[in-house]
């Protein structure tokens, strides 16, 4: 068993390496869908967009939209798809083995095909799948707290915007968040619903030295929620410094 890897500020640090089996492939699991949908409808709003994968590796990946509303004028990004597999939990965190991921876009962001062809609308989509695979790619887990930095070193996911990485985080968006949290899909299938915050390296190098909740209180104090904005202020970047 590999060594645990801890930071400064007591965070785990797991490594993920390619694996050595090649990918499985998954099908659309059409109940599923269905549950996660009309869980989102139940505590978020209508969902009147789906991207439907073609081609699934390892889990079959949607993406739900909702759309703005006056009352939430912004859309609401949730995955579908993730939960369908058990993570790989370590000894005690059984009840955290399936998870959907989420995150919101403001009510202006170019949501469509031709849109898509450009990085710089495409990111945020190709964030949230690409961190929903990391679990059944790696044969690993991903929980409260967890950080996944775009590439080693982190990079910026486009030219619009310096933010290189994102944080697991507790959904503030929904309007009831206890009950949107917890999804009982099956018997004994508990699906919970993360937010995505997307941060900047320095914010994750913080993480990694302070530890999560002082990172946490940094960014709700300057408002971060799952509501991206791309071009927001870098909480862990001072004039002449870091922290």
């Amino acid at each position: 068993m590999r060594k645990e890897e801890r930071s400064a500020g007591g965070s785990i640090i797991y490594r993920h390496e390619a694996p050595e089996s090649p990918p499985t492939y998954a099908e659309e699991d059409g109940a599923y869908l269905e549950r996660v949908t009309r869980h989102v409808e139940t505590h978020i709003g209508e969902v009147r967009n789906v991207f439907h994968e073609i081609v699934s590796t390892h889990v079959h990946l949607d993406i739900l939209v909702v759309d703005p509303t006056p009352k939430r004028n912004f859309y609401t990004l949730v995955t579908c798809g993730m939960g369908m597999r058990p993570m790989n939990v370590p000894e005690g965190a059984e009840a955290w083995r399936h998870a959907e991921l989420m995150l919101c876009l403001p009510a202006d962001w170019p949501l469509s095909e031709t849109a898509f062809r450009d990085e710089d609308h495409y990111w945020p989509v190709r964030m949230l799948k690409t961190i929903a695979r990391i679990p059944h790619e790696y044969n690993t887990w991903l929980y409260l707290a967890h950080t996944i930095p775009n590439g080693d070193p982190a990079e910026p996911y486009a030219d619009n915007t310096k933010l290189a990485g994102a944080i697991l985080s507790i959904p503030s968006t929904a309007p009831a968040t206890k009950d949107f949290f917890t999804l009982t899909a099956a018997p004994g299938q508990d699906v919970h619903f993360f937010s995505l915050l997307p941060i900047y390296k320095e914010e994750m190098d913080f993480k990694l030295k302070q530890g999560p909740e002082a990172l946490f209180e940094k960014l709700e104090a300057a408002g971060v929620n799952e509501l991206l904005r791309a071009d927001r202020k870098n909480v862990c970047k001072k004039r002449f410094g870091l922290f």
